[in-house]
């Protein structure tokens, strides 16, 4: 499947920390649901991307965005990120599902060096409007090149002035 913009975005589910299901089709943002995708417990670069996510959460919920950041990872090792790395009130998804996170058209990586799960997924950002549809998606095949946050609520406040239609849908 190839995930494209302005098409119904691929259904998603994951577990949350308290051991509640979070599922992208009973989602109601304002105007976004913004999934990040993280490669996990292992990944010292995620920590820091996360961490910079955790201090724009207010900036992101005035403008009406939802904002969950999920990992194929289990929910013990998500709850161990989530304590490590300080992210207090980032609302932490688990056991994306490696078929999920192909739905999704995620890179999938095997491991390479101890400490990391035989396979997870590489890391993506995505925009799901109120009504379903996809806005916006960033996937990579590395930790690194990730969307910068700031650049992110620019592009969210354009979009939303502009009432911009989401973009690469030809």
């Amino acid at each position: 499947m190839t995930v494209k913009t302005r098409q119904p975005a691929p259904p998603l589910e994951v577990k949350l920390l308290d051991g509640s299901s979070w599922r992208l089709g009973d989602a109601k943002p304002e105007a976004f649901e913004m999934i990040v995708v993280y490669r996990g417990l292992h990944c010292p670069i995620c920590k820091t991307y996360l961490g910079e996510l955790e201090a724009k959460l207010p900036e992101f919920s005035k403008r009406g965005v939802d904002v969950i950041a999920v990992s194929t990872d289990t929910r013990e090792r998500a709850e161990r990120a989530k304590t490590e790395w300080g992210l207090n009130n980032l609302r932490v998804g688990s056991e994306l599902s490696i078929s999920s996170a192909r739905e999704w058209d995620l890179f999938i990586s095997r491991a390479i060096r101890e400490g990391e799960p035989a396979e997870f997924s590489e890391p993506g950002l995505f925009l799901v409007k109120p009504d379903g549809t996809l806005f916006y998606a960033s996937r990579g095949s590395a930790p690194w090149g990730r969307p910068p946050f700031d650049q992110m609520l620019r592009g969210i406040d354009v979009a939303t002035e502009r009432k911009m239609p989401a973009r690469g849908e030809a």
